[in-house]
């Protein structure tokens, strides 16, 4: 029996366990990435618009050309909760899900959400109000499948609503969740307006040495500023951006979106979709037409993700990258936008000196039943605490402080 049949058949007794522990009018499936069809995706876009947390790396015109170009399990699948019938009422909640061999380094089965190399976050898409019930649906619908190990969540925000709503039903259930990592990557969010938030925020010397640069530059010749939402020139500026990052660093180390068919394909299929969706943001800084640096933001609902950015490095001393960021804070004059993540690594060089707000990330294991899952999960745990201390590495967790 192939991988599919089998989960095809466990999808049939998830079903029939959970009739017995929910509404009857709630349904949770695991889904088929090989099945999306335009009702679900019709579906997905009104979860998305309603989204308790907004993600746009599980958004349909995001997740799609990503599920198209990009390894994953066979046996990968979108959770997905609806209010009543599957396909014929609101979708409540989708998360991309599979089983996996490795944990890190180490040979452990457990399943996991899916992420790839340019997926920032993994938060799953909840509607409003249903955190608590996706956490439960979830979780039953686990423990009655037979994916092995234990749930690892990678990638979702910490202290917010999703967080909270897992915590609280784990703790109901007595079942136990571990934040297994955590860092801190740049945030924009504030109420002050560009030019305050700059003067608050960088250093009156640093200031003084930017104002510098973009005057140095503009003795170059004639430089313009650019700030597209919609879908003009887009091919052209694609072509432009990939060909600039392929040029600098990430080029010479093959890391660059050109530097492969599939991430260039993917990039441009996620992009096109961006804009016909009225999600995409696209800033560019140009010396007489050619561009310096160019930057990718994508927004959803009241947030904005800054996904890509480069620069020409034959330029760097007049650091045009920094000198575009200073045009993306003009973000906070639009009062649809909340706030914007970096997508950054933690303790990133350049834009952690410019955005002074921190947004936590973390990865959480959450034990599910069965003797030899917990044996595995209670196991790896153990091994974990214990390299931990080795190394001397402490977990922050935000939420610890707020109690």
């Amino acid at each position: 029996m192939s991988g599919l049949q089998k989960l095809e058949g466990r999808d049939i007794r998830a079903n029939r366990f959970r009739e017995t522990l929910a509404p009857p009018e709630y349904r949770a499936v695991f889904h088929p990435v090989t099945a999306i069809d335009t009702g679900l995706v019709e579906a997905w876009k009104d979860l998305a618009r309603e989204a308790s947390e907004p993600n746009i790396f599980y958004e349909p015109w995001f997740l799609r050309p990503a599920l198209d170009q990009f390894d994953h399990h066979p046996d990968l699948r979108l959770f997905l909760l609806w209010a009543g019938e599957p396909g014929a009422s609101r979708l409540l909640a989708l998360l991309p899900i599979g089983p996996a061999s490795h944990f890190g380094r180490w040979p452990v089965p457990h399943v996991q959400n899916w992420l790839h190399h340019n997926c920032f976050l993994g938060t799953p898409l909840v509607r409003h109000g249903y955190e608590q019930l996706f956490w439960e649906q979830l979780l039953s619908a686990l423990d009655d499948c037979d994916w092995p190990g234990f749930l690892h969540i990678n990638g979702m925000t910490i202290g917010e609503p999703l967080d909270r709503a897992m915590r609280a039903v784990c703790g109901a259930q007595r079942r136990r969740c571990d934040l297994v990592h955590s860092e801190a990557r740049a945030l924009l969010q504030s109420e002050l307006g560009p030019d305050a938030y700059l003067s608050e925020n960088v250093r009156g010397k640093k200031r003084k040495e930017l104002r510098r640069q973009a005057k140095r530059l503009d003795e170059l010749g004639a430089v313009t500023y650019a700030h597209r939402t919609g879908a003009e020139d887009i091919d052209q500026w694609i072509d432009e951006f990939l060909e600039l990052e392929r040029r600098g660093w990430k080029g010479f180390g093959g890391s660059a979106l050109d530097s492969a068919g599939q991430t260039r394909t993917f990039f441009r299929d996620a992009l096109l979709g961006a804009a016909r969706a009225g999600q995409l943001e696209r800033h560019d800084i140009r010396l007489e037409g050619e561009p310096l640096a160019m930057l990718v933001n994508f927004h959803s609902g009241r947030g904005s993700f800054s996904f890509k950015t480069a620069f020409d490095e034959a330029f760097a001393r007049f650091s045009p990258g920094v000198l575009l960021q200073l045009e993306n804070l003009r973000i906070l004059d639009n009062p649809a936008i909340a706030w914007m993540d970096s997508c950054a690594a933690e303790d990133h060089p350049m834009i952690d000196s410019i955005w002074s707000g921190r947004r936590h990330i973390g990865r959480f294991s959450i034990e599910l039943k069965g003797l030899s899952r917990r044996a595995i999960f209670h196991g790896l745990r153990l091994g974990e605490d214990l390299m931990g201390k080795i190394r001397g590495r402490e977990i922050f967790d935000p939420t610890e402080r707020q109690q």
